[in-house]
């Protein structure tokens, strides 16, 4: 199932669930379908900034990626 898809299963269950209600097994997989979001969301945001680069004024450049590594040691 590509996030697309996840993401429209996801809006689907949100919209039933104010209709109607949940059963517990479409409950666990709207659960889970979130969760796997949530995870992706995460994961591209640490991709994203770990691709960003700092200038300092006297012209070095830091990467963030490098400066949260030093920081981890």
């Amino acid at each position: 199932m590509t996030m697309d898809e996840k993401i429209a299963r996801i809006n689907e269950l949100y919209h039933k669930s104010q209709a109607e209600g949940l059963s517990e097994q479409e409950k666990e997989e709207q659960a889970a379908l979130r969760k796997d979001y949530i995870e992706s969301v995460r994961n591209n945001l640490k991709c994203q900034l770990n691709n960003i680069v700092i200038e300092r004024p006297d012209g070095t450049r830091v990467s963030l990626k490098d400066k949260k590594n030093q920081e981890n040691r």
